[in-house]
């Protein structure tokens, strides 16, 4: 079952390989969700200071939902 993301949402996005040293979990808050397709977005999310702090970036967009969940 695909999970339903609304604005607001505290999720966390997954970060692979391409982050090196930091790849994991990070915990954000949804904050923009641009359609792509029919079926398919971009989902945004503000970056928690602990994740900032870590990653260098406020914020990224996640294509795959795979790499995205609620977290509560």
């Amino acid at each position: 079952m695909t999970e339903i993301f609304h604005i607001g949402d505290h999720v966390k996005v997954y970060l692979d390989s391409k982050f090196g040293i930091n790849e994991g979990w990070y915990e954000g808050r949804l904050t923009r969700i641009d359609p792509y397709s029919d079926h398919r977005s971009f989902y945004w999310v503000e970056l928690n200071m602990d994740a900032q702090l870590i990653l260098g970036i406020k914020q990224i967009s996640v294509f795959n939902l795979k790499n995205i969940k609620n977290w509560k």
